[in-house]
């Protein structure tokens, strides 16, 4: 009876290990319209804005603007190395989620972002050059946001 009880025991922690090791962080489409901004609690409504943060363990932040993505980012309430994906919506392809530390922002008084950051996203660094010579503005990388909400 004993060596059956302790079977069983040691077959359930074995599911559950492979269970939890096959849980992989994974990005979550926002749903505008239904999603809330963890930081404002505002719904997502402007599908050229939103970002994301996802963390090592699954849990997904959804946010409706980069300053209230940043807010939280620099908040202290989650350390950074928890961070699976850090990832934010192409301005010029609404929904598509860029990662964050491989795009070019531009922050122009032309951008009406949801919270005022007055920042967008560009995938490509020809893009976001186009937009700012259009708009004008100024050119941000992931490092110069990372401060500009401090």
């Amino acid at each position: 009876m004993k060596v059956l009880a302790h079977r069983r025991s040691v077959l359930c922690w074995i599911v559950g290990v492979l269970w939890l090791a096959g849980c992989k962080p994974e990005p979550q489409p926002l749903s505008y319209g239904k999603d809330t901004c963890y930081s404002c609690k505002m719904t997502l409504a402007d599908t050229k804005f939103g970002a994301e943060l996802v963390t090592q363990t699954g849990k997904v932040y959804i946010f409706d603007d980069i300053n209230c993505m940043m807010a939280f980012y620099n908040s202290g309430d989650i350390h950074h190395r928890d961070i699976a994906f850090t990832l934010v919506v192409d301005y010029e392809h609404p929904q598509h989620f860029l990662n964050a530390g491989e795009v070019f922002f531009v922050k122009s008084d032309a951008i009406r972002s949801p919270m005022a950051s007055k920042v967008a996203a560009f995938e490509t660094y020809d893009r976001a050059i186009q937009f700012k010579r259009a708009n004008g503005g100024i050119l941000l990388g992931w490092a110069e946001v990372t401060t500009q909400f401090k």
